[in-house]
């Protein structure tokens, strides 16, 4: 949901409910909600300064809004984070169910209880899904009476909250969950989805959450992988358990994250990665067009298709040069790629630094540029993308970009 500011301003997106927990079984009052900023930062709102929540909207209250990261105290609960999928027991029938849902409500006092629970009875031997029903709080023991870190949690629920959700976001999400609910919301994943979302966390989260998966798992996820992500979360691993698992990848992936680790990760050839799209020179502009509509291409990638002789894959035969995306926008579809050949852009040496490469994109206002050897072949291309996660400060991603109080 949306979250405003009193004169209709945009403050963010509300992605959880803060509510503390209480020994008496009473429903628990609602604290607050977190809310994330535009810069992925998540901050705690009192319900206090919450003044309606509307179909799809929140407004709140004028005053301050405190942007430090939201940190969860020892007697909170988040309910989308914690709740959802949580088994409970319903007391009026002794059997076991799992939540889909909790409704919160105002009171007379102007406080906001989690009042009622949508549970899913699990019925039979073998715990088969019986039909939803909505109970009071009180009548339904586990969340609160029942410690979370040792009942088994699904994470169907969760995912189903993550669905519509960029990776980016996912990753944050999830470094705010608890150990526990981590693994069991990365078990659920299926593996391309987990393997985008490593990709977008810190270095020591990358290396905790591939250490929490089996090997055979591991190796999947690193081979569903960009070859520059995976080349570079093996390279923090130990020299035993990076050529662990680079055996137990598929040789065609695992081929060229070993040419990429040759690298250091500061130079183009670790920058890079060996999957840009790459053509022969009697390819027509159609083919490119439909090359670089790949919805799987990030847009940097989709800036630029690269022209060799054969082979395209990397390294390639002879590099020849390179087609903007803009100039095939400009050329009859049947002409040939050749024609709209950008021969004279410089190249980036695989040894080339960061600041080098950093000069090069600005030099030639470039959101992508071709790696190429001494012996005139292509080995890949660095984005801009790759660029920034290298200037940027070390533990961006952990602490956002900004840290201030201001104004509602």
């Amino acid at each position: 949901m949306a979250v405003f500011g009193p004169d209709g301003e945009s403050i963010g997106k509300l992605r959880d409910v803060v509510a503390g927990l209480r020994a008496d079984r009473l429903p628990p009052r609602v604290l607050g909600v977190v809310v994330e900023l535009a810069t992925r930062r998540r901050i705690f709102v009192p319900m206090l300064r919450v003044t309606s929540i509307e179909p799809g909207a929140v407004t709140l209250s004028t005053g301050s809004v405190n942007l430090r990261h939201f940190h969860q105290r020892p007697n909170e609960i988040r309910v989308i984070s914690e709740l959802l999928d949580a088994q409970v027991v319903i007391e009026a029938t002794e059997t076991r169910a799992v939540v889909e849902d909790v409704a919160m409500e105002p009171t007379r006092t102007r406080d906001w209880v989690l009042s009622r629970v949508a549970v899913r009875e699990r019925v039979g031997r073998f715990g088969r899904r019986g039909p939803v029903r909505v109970i009071r709080w009180e009548d339904a023991r586990g969340p609160g009476s029942v410690d979370l870190s040792t009942e088994p949690q699904g994470a169907q629920q969760l995912i189903t909250v993550y669905e519509g959700m960029r990776a980016a976001d996912v990753a944050v999400a999830l470094r705010e969950l608890p150990t526990k609910r981590r693994y069991e919301v990365a078990d659920a994943l299926d593996d391309e989805r987990l393997a985008d979302v490593i990709e977008e966390l810190p270095d020591d989260d990358q290396k905790d959450l591939l250490g929490h998966l089996d090997d055979e798992r591991a190796a999947d996820i690193l081979e569903a992988m960009n070859p520059d992500d995976a080349a570079d979360l093996l390279a923090e691993l130990s020299e035993l358990d990076k050529n662990r698992l680079l055996e137990l990848m598929e040789p065609e992936e695992s081929e060229p994250v070993k040419r990429l680790l040759e690298y250091s990760s500061d130079t183009a050839g670790g920058l890079m990665t060996p999957e840009p799209v790459v053509l022969t020179h009697d390819a027509t502009i159609a083919e490119a067009l439909a090359r670089v509509r790949n919805p799987d291409l990030t847009p940097a990638l989709a800036s630029m298709v690269f022209v060799t002789r054969p082979p395209t894959a990397t390294p390639t035969g002879r590099y020849l040069g390179c087609v903007h995306l803009q100039r095939l926008l400009r050329e009859p579809p049947f002409d040939l790629v050749a024609g709209a050949l950008d021969a004279e852009l410089p190249k980036l040496s695989p040894t080339a630094s960061l600041s080098e490469v950093t000069r090069h994109f600005a030099t030639y206002n470039l959101v992508c540029a071709p790696v190429v050897d001494e012996g005139e072949h292509l080995l890949g291309a660095v984005t801009v993308d790759d660029v920034l996660d290298h200037l940027l400060p070390e533990g961006w991603r952990e602490n956002g970009l900004w840290e201030a109080t201001t104004d509602a």
